[in-house]
């Protein structure tokens, strides 16, 4: 049996459809590929569904087509190759240093395909939100998609969380399950996993806030 994308049956939880809307939000969006994930915050904000503002796009990849995505938008890119650097703290450095000047906020790592390092958490704390294809905390790590059919597991999904020092792991904030069909290729199941990213992203991003300033409780 096979499933367009977008007609396949998920469960999101929680649910903040009444997530109260907080300050306008500055963020800083960090992307190592595509970017269909900074294309879908943007598209939330321009269509008033998130308070938000995004200050600037980081990208580590030269040719990654979120810097394509962000010049369509108006958004400024700044491209800082990890190559460049001598060490990952260096590398957290510059990119701190560069998020600040542009008064960023809140950081989101909409596909950022770098390890992170304490001079990053530490300049952020609690504020930086990570978008990882499974339920964590399985499946951590490159390849999620892969790992999940290879277990044989029937359900797997998505998670947006709070970025701590361990890879793929702090508070979660949303998660989307998505069912695992016989027929799946890790193609076919990345591309409806990936719809749900869409989905919980910008959710979790309003989720987030309000739970900083302590307008909303899951409890």
């Amino acid at each position: 049996m096979t499933l367009c994308p977008d007609s396949t049956l998920s469960l999101v939880s929680p649910s903040i459809s009444d997530c109260q809307q907080v300050a306008r939000l500055k963020l800083g969006i960090m992307a190592s590929g595509n970017g269909s994930n900074f294309d879908v915050v943007a598209q939330a904000i321009q269509d008033g569904q998130l308070n938000a503002q995004i200050q600037v796009l980081i990208y580590n990849n030269p040719s990654a087509k979120a810097a394509v995505r962000a010049a369509n938008r108006g958004v400024e890119a700044v491209l800082l190759n990890h190559r460049n650097y001598q060490s990952r703290e260096k590398f957290d450095e510059k990119i701190v240093q560069t998020l600040h000047h542009y008064n960023v906020e809140w950081v989101i790592l909409a596909g950022w395909m770098r390890l992170v390092t304490s001079v990053f958490i530490d300049a952020f704390p609690e504020r930086i939100i990570n978008i990882h294809p499974s339920l964590l905390p399985s499946f951590k790590g490159i390849h999620a998609v892969e790992q999940a059919l290879a277990s044989g597991v029937k359900i797997t999904g998505c998670t947006a969380h709070i970025t701590c020092l361990e890879m793929d792991s702090g508070p979660i904030l949303i998660q989307a399950a998505v069912p695992v069909l016989p027929d799946d290729t890790a193609e076919t199941l990345h591309a409806r996993i990936q719809i749900q990213e869409h989905r919980i992203l910008p959710q979790a991003i309003a989720l987030a806030a309000s739970l900083s300033k302590g307008t909303l409780s899951l409890t």
